[in-house]
């Protein structure tokens, strides 16, 4: 009975061991196996829920559990489902370091990615609500004595974090035996000592954790920080859950960035395995690691750049990097040293987020544009759909707009509509054609029976309104019902223009007005439009990406050209193009019948597709107070801020705090902690009330994180411009080489 105890003893550490060992996996073609289930390494485990109370794990095609403590037992052969809860609570007491907190999640997660890097364990970050106001707090340790506690605040004090605080915590830690698996609806106990393995059924099989699917097993095991599920697998299977996360394949869909991502992602994955060994995984799932959605957050454009990278990471003197990166870094990346403290890293250096080889191409086209006006309002741009589809025509004359619109050209006009999608009536033939002028009377009924509008003239109107929409018309009693019907709803709809309830409705009606009223009641033309990303001009062809897929289209020298800006959308007949700008088009036989282009802030950096390539923030002197003092209160009420260095992107990189009872200096990429903004390439102004008592700091800023590495939105301009992947990583971090090493 003894050798038998004592092999199953052996055979439980045996496959603990030869599955599960904490060390960094070896790189090579070897695969780890499982009860058959094979992990091709490099192998990395990625903490998805630490402190765990309650969870649903599923399968896609059933599962096997297994316990491996003291024993080895096989709980379930072919589970669907098992949900685990934590129940019986006891309270015991802790000690904890509180860094610091701020309102920015983001933040709280880079800093603390930072520091956990510095220090003998992890920082977490721990949500708190305030006074109604969300708070990511940052704590370190779980000491069991204050003394513990004063020893490690001295080291933060070596790090310049001066103002910490020592908490008193109560936790919930679960009592022996209190754990419990719901199995397929069958109660078990789980020992907690043991660590629980969750297998596929099927090498083609996946697991769920809560409704989102993973590759890979699952491991539940207990930590000092309660239980932690970890979803174990290997290296290129964990990149595909994290390139779309970090890298948008959606927005940026240009295959050689996204494979410059893939790179800087699996160093860093490598570089930082066993970043949680004290928890028993490597990474987590959060910025503080890499966003990891697992399985359900792939696409294929990035599964595809994950594997044409496969196996190559970044390395600077035959060793691996730390491969920071940022979303935006605003025109030029800054020094690591500046942001981080530390020692200057000679591979994170400011280098300008610009392209030397960037192209530029030229759109023209000869089409004469008519001058299309409503009571002086120009209404050509907003037209445009109609004379590229060919609903409405145009000659020469340049009066020809202002012309009243015969009978025979509306019905025409009418007839190219059902061309196009026939409407509720498609029979209907408005006796337009007969009248030799028409005025909005008539137009208006010719417009309700060709769309079929009955209804909503008899169903989505008062009489009351009807009165009040036709009040101010002195021929109103001439009108029939159905026709005041008609008129009363054509104006609350919008589709006539508001000038009309005062202007004489038995007027003819110009050609100007009639086209602007049928783009009004076509809501449908923007189903013509194509819509997608500039890429370059190659001979009488525009290069487009449109849904991930590569276009080529035809560019006559008569197509219609929209400028689209801030300030509105404008005809154009020239247009100069750096590739990435977003754009819509209305083709007909494969060709460009009319382009818009959507354009992004006037400069040639390689990061202006980004809505944070420029911002300003304007608070308040007392919203800013209150934020400063939450990291900062010795400082007391806020007199003012001064910008002491700046860094080569002229990001502040130490900035003064003034206030009543004494200043302060904060530094790197606490400065844009602390004073909430999206990056600390910023200028400050300042508003003062009528007493000159200042009342209001408006910031101006680009960028958008901590500016350092690899900018990922100047990634994805670069491969625009038409650069590879491997002058990209070249570019953001100098000195570096790309190699293979699995």
């Amino acid at each position: 009975m003894k050798k038998i105890r004592a092999l199953k003893y052996f055979m439980a550490a045996f496959l603990a061991l030869f599955f599960i060992a904490g060390k960094p996996p070896e790189f090579g073609r070897e695969s780890n196996f499982f009860q058959g289930y094979v992990i091709p390494r490099p192998v990395v485990r990625v903490g998805l829920l630490v402190g765990m109370k309650q969870a649903v794990i599923s399968s896609s095609s059933g599962m096997k559990i297994y316990e491996i403590g003291r024993e080895y037992r096989l709980l379930a052969e072919d589970a669907e489902e098992v949900v685990i809860k934590v129940e019986k609570e006891k309270l015991t007491e802790k000690f904890v370091l509180l860094i610091t907190q701020t309102s920015d999640y983001q933040e709280a997660e880079l800093l603390a990615a930072e520091l956990s890097q510095k220090l003998p364990g992890q920082v977490l970050v721990e949500e708190k609500i305030e006074a109604g106001t969300k708070l990511y707090q940052l704590k370190y340790g779980e000491f069991l004595t204050r003394g513990q506690a004063l020893e490690s605040i001295r080291l933060l004090e070596t790090l310049g974090y001066r103002e910490v605080w020592i908490i008193r915590e109560i936790v919930s830690l679960p009592e022996p035996g209190n754990i419990w698996l719901q199995v397929d609806h069958k109660l078990q106990s789980f020992n907690k000592e043991a660590d629980l393995y969750f297998i596929p059924a099927f090498p083609e099989s996946f697991l769920r954790l809560n409704g989102r699917s993973y590759r890979g097993i699952f491991q539940l095991k207990n930590t000092g920080r309660g239980l932690a599920l970890i979803n174990i697998l290997n290296l290129e299977d964990y990149l595909k859950g994290v390139v779309p996360l970090e890298m948008s394949p959606g927005t940026f869909n240009a295959l050689e960035a996204l494979k410059a991502q893939a790179v800087a992602a699996r160093t860093y994955a490598l570089k930082n395995l066993g970043g949680y060994k004290a928890l028993g995984f490597d990474l987590t799932d959060t910025q503080s690691s890499q966003v990891y959605g697992g399985l359900s957050a792939e696409h294929p454009l990035s599964n595809r750049a994950v594997e044409e990278t496969a196996g190559e990471v970044i390395t600077y003197k035959n060793e691996l990097i730390n491969a920071l990166y940022t979303s935006t870094c605003g025109g030029m990346t800054e020094d690591a040293e500046k942001i981080f403290s530390g020692r200057p890293v000679p591979y994170l250096k400011s280098v300008s987020c610009s392209h030397e080889k960037q192209p530029e191409w030229r759109l023209e086209t000869s089409r004469a544009y008519p001058g299309i006006r409503i009571r002086e309002r120009d209404v050509l741009a907003e037209v445009f759909p109609l004379l590229a589809a060919g609903i409405i025509t145009h000659h020469s004359s340049s009066d020809y707009f202002d012309q009243p619109v015969s009978g025979e050209e509306a019905a025409s006009a009418l007839h190219r509509v059902n061309e196009f999608k026939q409407i509720n009536n498609p029979a209907a033939t408005p006796g337009l054609g007969k009248l030799s002028r028409i005025n909005f009377v008539e137009l208006a009924h010719g417009l309700v029976e060709f769309f079929g509008w009955q209804e909503k003239t008899d169903l989505l109107l008062l009489p009351a309104e009807v009165d009040f929409l036709l009040n101010g018309h002195q021929r109103n009693k001439e009108l029939k019902e159905a026709d005041r019907k008609a008129l009363a709803y054509l104006l609350q709809s919008g589709i006539y223009p508001s000038y009309l309830r005062d202007d004489n409705l038995f007027r003819p009606v110009t050609r100007a007005e009639l086209a602007f009223i049928l783009k009004k009641s076509l809501s449908w033309l923007e189903d013509l439009y194509h819509q997608g990303t500039f890429l370059g001009k190659k001979g009488d062809q525009l290069e487009v990406m449109e849904d991930n897929s590569r276009r080529l289209l035809p560019w006559p020298a008569d197509s219609y050209l929209l400028r689209s800006l801030e300030e509105g959308v404008f005809p154009a007949r020239s247009l100069i193009l750096l590739g990435g700008e977003k754009i819509r088009w209305i083709e007909a036989d494969g060709r460009v019948k009319l382009l818009e282009v959507i354009y992004p802030s006037n400069t040639n950096l390689l990061d202006r597709s980004s809505r944070y390539n420029r911002w300003n923030v304007r608070v308040s002197r007392q919203e800013l107070e209150k934020n400063i003092l939450k990291s900062y209160p010795q400082v007391g009420p806020l007199t003012g801020l001064k910008v002491l260095q700046r860094g080569k992107s002229n990001r502040v990189i130490e900035l003064q705090v003034i206030g009543e009872k004494g200043t302060v200096v904060v530094q790197g990429l606490r400065v844009r902690w602390v004073l909430n903004l999206k990056d600390t390439l910023f200028s400050i102004d300042r508003e003062y009330d009528h007493s000159g008592r200042l009342s209001h700091f408006v910031f101006s800023g680009r960028g958008w994180g901590h500016g350092v590495g690899l900018c990922q939105v100047g990634a994805y301009g670069m491969a625009l411009a038409g650069a590879d992947y491997k002058e990209i990583v070249s570019h953001y971090y100098k000195n570096t080489k790309i190699e293979k090493i699995h």
